[in-house]
């Protein structure tokens, strides 16, 4: 067997395993009717995306779960893919033609495509090549991507369906427009922020009585251009006599506006009195709409004010023309005053700027199966983790608006929508839309294209991939979803995603799925996934979202090359509790690569304590052992390691992978390295018990390494090879992991039965060394070994210390353990097992030995105070369990007996 060298150098060894896990076709997912298959897609990045910490966590989790099905036997699938990002993407190559000062209208627009699939072609995969030094286990033969011809196809055919069924129609309605983008965005692509700016406060002159003024606050008095009335609300006094009556447009061309009631106004807000611009504003639309009022848009799609603006603002960028305009309000006396006003602003997610209430006509969807939605998650066929999610979810279906899917760009999926040459497109009217004769929609086009144009505008990028879970794998191509093996892995197991998507990708996936997938067949058929896991925001230590503009958010790369892949992998997920943000801490990253060397170095003093008996399979292992030959420790280390393996089965149920590492931590720093391989090592020495103590360091390591393969991959796999816990060859994944119950029976089935009292006896042993270390450490005497201990005890603990003397001195670090009498004076500890005192008395500090014990005693105050609590609760005494009642109880006893020798030590401190 290869030697294992004394450092762990991660890099060699994840080059080295990555490539060999591919060639051997390690992440292949594959259709076999003899197993349960197991399957993830990715959340697809953007094709313009580099790796984020964002990215590190969601991708590990779903390594993690997919790696963990493969052990538990499953036929495993993780279908990798990216997105073709529509707006992000056009604006990427856009900003590259700008240098060369050139615009997408220069090339046209099939030119401009051209150039778009070549910086795709050159770029659009770094991502995917960064989540493979991640070790990412993606099945990568199948990587996907939204703009390949058969997904193009799928996308297409799903408009053409829904716009047949009479989901999607064309309308001019209020949208959000981005002016950088130059393009309608969704609500969900909206993004409010806290803005400090200013309200103005502006007057407008009645006409039949000059002099009089109606004043209104406005955050926008670049718009004024554009009022056609002022609002009040017809139960408010104030305006009884002024509704009907017109005043002067303080603004822009001269106008005389009336004054009208409506309901929607806001009584409270300012002056009571709205100014209305149905052009700029939804709820000033709406109003309109109800009145029949004009409708006057000052802005240009780039947000440059237009000659209805009037001549002084015409051609102004809209945040300069907004100084200007109340600099000629001012001017003119109608403007009244300025005041700071903080408010919340809608910015476009994609271009970064404040978006535009914008009259435009565009294509729109309503949701198909949206009460089927509904009953997915409340029914609990798919389940959401933490659960709390799904009542967002369900609000935001209870209050669900249209879809607007147009978007005013070129890369994307053209919408499948012919117009008769000749029509203005602006100026159809419903019936003419729906007239075949005019406007023709159908995936292959008109049959005498050359009478027909194109619609410019693409499908949102989210109208593309909510069809993922199933587009990915051939629908609705029946042979070619046949040979990517839909009907098996369809629905998939778990999505792994943020909640930041819910209602952008989560929702819609769901709808789509009902819609399209198995019609007719139950729900639970037909949903996209089973499982949905909602991770949590990466912040910075002031509790700030890690960005690039902040420039708070470390390169995972870097991560990677300091700490490892493993490091990096195993540190996140130790700081990301289920659904929880999560504050970065490196040093945490650290302690993932602290832990990759103990696991190391464990493994190395395992190999050179002597030689490997048969180590090829868990039966072999299981053989080797002696259960004659067993001792206390080697009954509690086997306890904890079926106790461990019980407890990440639990996490993994429950999706709480930061406890399973947790717990995967404890038991091996401090149950197998720190005490059992140090108690083990007289046992190595000793011909009659040193194979079997190997045998039980191998059957320890063996389960560590398969139940931390999910995690922390690489070392893993490096390690099972060198101790040859397989087949010459055969790679982790390919082992069987057993759960605790079917690990339990092997080892019973080779006749040992756990010893209860050891076990008990053991865990009390360590208890005693960890507040023996932890006296000697208060008074600065760590490292000294030479210390003497005096104990008070009764019988039955003194006989189970008397039987450890030697090794619990060498544990604890002290030279002789005493029983006797209580020593007055001596800083002391209470321990499961006695009190120990330190033969120290002289030199300690009497003063701060009674500072600590007070300390101690205060905390032990408000324990009780908390059991008695619990134990008087009406509530709590009647529902519990008798086992949880009676363990309490015990608590409590066990907790006033301690605070009666804390306080016997303090008192004799005098």
């Amino acid at each position: 067997m290869p030697e294992i060298t004394k450092s762990y150098e991660s890099r060699d060894i994840e080059k080295k395993w990555y490539a060999a896990w591919l060639q051997a076709k390690c992440f292949s997912g594959v259709v076999d009717a003899a197993r349960e298959p197991y399957s993830i897609v990715i959340p697809p990045p953007n094709v313009t995306g580099v790796l984020t910490m964002g990215h590190v966590l969601n991708n590990t989790i779903q390594d993690i779960l997919i790696r963990r099905a493969r052990l538990e036997g499953y036929s495993a699938l993780w279908l990798p893919g990216t997105d073709h990002a529509g707006i992000a993407t056009q604006a990427v190559v856009e900003r590259e033609l700008r240098k060369e000062k050139k615009t997408r209208h220069d090339f046209g627009r099939e030119k401009f495509l051209e150039k778009v699939w070549e910086w795709r072609t050159e770029k659009g995969g770094i991502i995917l090549e960064q989540l493979r030094r991640l070790g990412a286990s993606c099945d990568w033969d199948r990587t996907q991507f939204t703009m390949d011809p058969h997904y193009s196809q799928a996308v297409l055919s799903v408009f053409v369906d829904l716009y047949r069924k009479g989901h999607i129609y064309r309308g001019k309605r209020m949208v959000n427009w981005c002016p950088a983008s130059l393009t309608a965005l969704s609500d969900e692509e909206v993004e409010m922020r806290a803005v400090n700016g200013t309200i103005y406060r502006v007057r407008y002159e009645r006409v039949d009585a000059p002099g009089q003024f109606i004043e209104v606050k406005t955050t926008r008095p670049e718009t004024i251009p554009g009022d056609v009335a002022i609002a009040v609300h017809p139960e408010d006094p104030r305006y009884a006599d002024w509704i009907g009556k017109k005043v002067r447009r303080p603004l822009g061309p001269v106008a005389e506006i009336p004054i009208i009631a409506d309901a929607a106004v806001d009584k409270e807000f300012g002056s009571g009195a709205l100014k209305i611009t149905p052009a700029h504003d939804k709820v000033d639309y709406e109003i309109g709409l109800r009145h029949k009022l004009a409708i006057i848009d000052v802005l240009e799609a780039d947000g440059k004010l237009n000659a209805f603006a009037g001549p002084e603002l015409a051609g102004m960028d809209r945040f300069a023309g907004r100084k200007k305009a109340a600099e000629l309000l001012k001017e003119s006396g109608a403007l009244v005053a300025e005041e700071p006003y903080a408010n919340n602003v809608g910015y476009s997610e994609r271009g970064g700027v404040p978006i535009e209430p914008r009259l435009t006509w565009q294509w729109w969807l309503k949701y198909p199966r949206v009460e089927e939605a509904k009953a997915a998650v409340r029914d609990g066929h798919i389940k959401f983790h933490p659960e709390r999610w799904s009542k967002v979810y369900l609000h935001w279906l209870e209050n669900i608006q249209d879809w607007c899917i147009s978007r005013q760009v070129w890369w994307g999926h053209r919408i499948p929508v012919w117009y008769r040459k000749g029509l203005d497109k602006e100026k159809l009217t419903p019936a003419e839309l729906a007239d075949p004769t005019k406007v023709h929609v159908s995936l292959a086009g008109p049959a005498d294209p050359e009478n027909w144009i194109q619609e410019d505008d693409v499908l949102d990028t989210w109208a593309s991939s909510w069809l993922w879970p199933f587009a990915t794998m051939g629908w609705p191509e029946p042979g070619k979803m046949k040979a990517e093996g839909l009907d098996y892995f369809y629905p998939t197991t778990t999505l792994v995603t943020g909640p930041d998507i819910i209602f952008f990708w989560v929702a819609r996936m769901i709808m789509a799925g009902l819609e399209f997938m198995r019609p007719g067949e139950p729900i639970e058929r037909r949903i996209p996934f089973k499982n949905v896991y909602f991770t949590g925001i990466i912040r910075d230590q002031q509790g700030r979202k890690m960005s690039k503009s902040l420039g708070n958010s470390p390169d995972p790369l870097n991560l990677i090359d300091a700490y490892g892949a493993d490091g990096l992998r195993f540190g996140i997920i130790s700081i990301a509790p289920q659904g929880q943000d999560i504050r970065f801490q490196e040093d945490r990253i650290e302690s993932g690569k602290n832990f990759c060397n103990k696991l190391w170095n464990a493994s190395r003093f395992r190999q050179m304590s002597g030689e490997a008996g048969d180590n090829s399979t868990l039966g072999a292992i299981i053989a080797r052992l002696e259960p004659a030959k067993f001792d206390a420790d080697d009954h509690a280390i086997l306890d904890r390691l079926f106790a461990t393996t019980r407890e990440v089965d639990r996490c993994f149920t429950a999706f709480e992978f930061s406890a399973a590492v947790q717990a995967l931590y404890g038991f091996f720093w401090n149950d197998f390295c720190d005490w059992y391989v140090e108690v083990s090592k007289a046992k190595l020495q000793a011909a009659d018990t040193k194979a079997n103590c190997l045998a039980i360091q191998d059957l320890v390591l063996r389960q560590t390494l398969l139940l931390l393969h999910p995690f922390i991959p690489f070392i893993t796999e490096e390690l099972w090879s060198l101790l040859g816990y397989g087949a010459p060859g055969a790679f982790i994944q390919n082992a069987k992991l057993e759960n605790a119950s079917q690990l339990a029976s092997l080892v019973h089935a080779r006749g040992l039965t756990l010893d209860r009292a050891a076990v008990a006896a053991v865990e009390k042993l360590k208890g005693v060394v960890t507040k023996v270390r932890s006296l000697k450490a208060d008074h600065n005497l760590a490292s000294r070994r030479d210390v003497k201990f005096y104990v008070t005890t009764g019988d039955a603990d003194w006989a189970t210390l008397s039987d450890n003397l030697t090794k619990l001195a060498r544990m604890a670090g002290a030279a002789e353990i005493v029983r006797r009498e209580a020593v007055e004076g001596a800083p002391a500890v209470v321990t499961p097992l006695g009190t120990f005192y330190l033969d120290l008395a002289s030199t300690v500090d009497v003063g701060a030995e009674k500072v600590r014990l007070k300390k101690e005693l205060d905390a032990l105050v408000k324990h009780i105070a908390g059991t008695e609590a619990r134990l008087a609760n009406e509530a709590f005494v009647s529902k519990a369990p008798p086992a949880v009642l009676e363990g309490a109880r015990r608590q409590l006893a066990e907790q006033k007996a301690k605070h009666a020798e804390l306080a016997r030590l303090l008192a004799a401190l005098g």
